[in-house]
């Protein structure tokens, strides 16, 4: 590890919370360079829905570099970009009687933000832009303005800038209706609240630790929009492409968001975003917003390879079934440890337990991945071990995954135990910290 230590920015983060040198990966698993096996409950955050190195995509890649596609072309038409489009109106859109046109942004997700913040301030001819508490929507400066955490703000960056963040579903507890309130602050002319050109939301809130609105909230936040004539954006960068088991996370609620950006598992592991927007919102001029990755053909071919799951319900069914495995071994675990006080949450394959000794959660995450298991933590404090398991994971190996975090939290207290009487603490027992990324 010493020349990542060297020559590599201390910004790094995720190499600290996993500290080996990984080397191959297959389906659930990593490999590191000795040959260790690892079950991957973090799925590169989100970005690995149908798993490491997924056999079809890459007989795909290598039949199509073998002929010498066209790896980069701009927003050039190419052969891979015409599939895509056309696999993604017969195979997403049109099922769902969605009418979207769709622009290729930079191939990361906050260009998506940013492209559709940008739209929505274009159209509207309004700055404002309403996210909630705990929202995470990406690092560049307006990506910045509506993620909510200020681990990564600074009042130098001026992040916060024709921006307000107003409470999340729960946020205020459960007696607080935050759909009421958020109607109050936008038409009150003296709330200091300006009427904004959209409001972002995540269905599920990610990285600030598995926060899940409810349906009804989602259904009177977008009449809320209707009625003040709003732009709603969803961001479905990590909870879409069939997370929480249909190909969007908001079909559960039956709304149809003005604009909804995706990124990380619709290329599959290789960068790709785009974002979703209703035909009368393409306002832009010929090349107005440009990007000179947005056309990243080897991810136009394994997104094309990839939307195949979505010809039938066998994903959607399989991610319900392994989702309630999920859910029940949680609570089971939960309740083993009543102690801890531990809060089950989530939806479909994104799950989370929040400890309420914040310090815990980090610890669980760095034992578990001594014994085997790469997971992730989030929240505002850390306080949640994060469950994000590939939809094609086997049941084999995500029940291996969730005994690592039985035994591990079990490990833990008997070291406590062992602490509180003058013993030693077992090895490996130190806190690894986890590096927010």
């Amino acid at each position: 590890m010493r020349i990542f230590e060297e020559f590599e920015s201390n910004v790094r983060g995720y190499v600290r919370s996993f500290p080996v040198v990984f080397d191959t990966a297959q389906g659930a698993y990593l490999f590191d360079e000795h040959g260790n096996r690892f079950i991957d409950f973090f799925a590169g955050a989100g970005t690995l829905n149908y798993g490491h190195n997924n056999p079809v995509v890459k007989e795909a890649l290598i039949e199509y570099l073998q002929r010498d596609g066209i790896v980069h072309g701009l927003d050039k038409a190419t052969v891979a970009k015409r599939a895509f489009l056309q696999k993604f109106q017969d195979t997403i859109l049109a099922p769902r009687n969605l009418e979207y046109k769709i622009q290729f942004t930079g191939p990361t997700g906050t260009n998506a933000v940013e492209t559709a913040l940008k739209l929505a301030r274009m159209v509207k001819r309004r700055s404002n832009i309403i996210a909630f508490t705990n929202g995470y929507h990406g690092l560049t400066m307006g990506s910045l303005a509506v993620t909510g955490n200020d681990f990564y703000r600074d009042e130098s960056y001026g992040a916060r800038n024709n921006a307000d963040s107003l409470p999340y579903d729960g946020y205020l507890g459960p007696d607080v209706d935050t759909i009421s309130y958020l109607r109050k602050m936008i038409s009150d002319s003296s709330s200091g609240v300006d009427l904004p050109a959209a409001i972002i939301v995540e269905t599920i809130q990610g990285e600030g630790g598995i926060n899940t609105a409810s349906l009804e909230w989602l259904q009177r936040l977008e009449q809320l929009c209707h009625d003040f004539d709003i732009l709603l954006i969803i961001d479905d960068i990590q909870v879409g492409n069939g997370r929480t088991g249909t190909f969007f996370s908001f079909e559960a609620a039956g709304i149809k968001p003005d604009m909804v950006t995706l990124s990380k598992s619709i290329g599959g592991g290789l960068p790709m975003a785009i974002l979703l927007m209703k035909p009368e919102l393409d306002q832009w001029q010929p090349g107005e917003h440009t990007g000179t990755f947005r056309g990243n053909n080897l991810a136009f071919i394994a997104a094309t390879e990839l939307l195949a799951y979505w010809d039938n319900d066998d994903l959607s069914q399989a991610v319900a079934y392994k989702g309630d495995i999920i859910h029940g071994e949680l609570e089971r675990i939960a309740g083993k440890y009543h102690e801890l006080g531990i809060k089950v949450r989530g939806r479909g394959m994104i799950w989370g337990m929040e400890f309420q000794q914040h310090w815990l959660a980090d610890e669980v995450s760095a034992k578990a991945f001594e014994n085997g298991l790469v997971i992730e933590t989030a929240g505002s404090e850390s306080q949640v071990v994060k469950f994000l398991p590939p939809l094609i994971i086997e049941e084999e190996a995500l029940r291996e995954g969730l005994q690592i975090i039985d035994n591990t939290i079990a490990a833990l207290l008997q070291g406590k135990e062992q602490s509180r009487k003058g013993d030693p603490l077992p090895e490996g027992r130190a806190h690894q910290g986890k590096a927010q990324a």
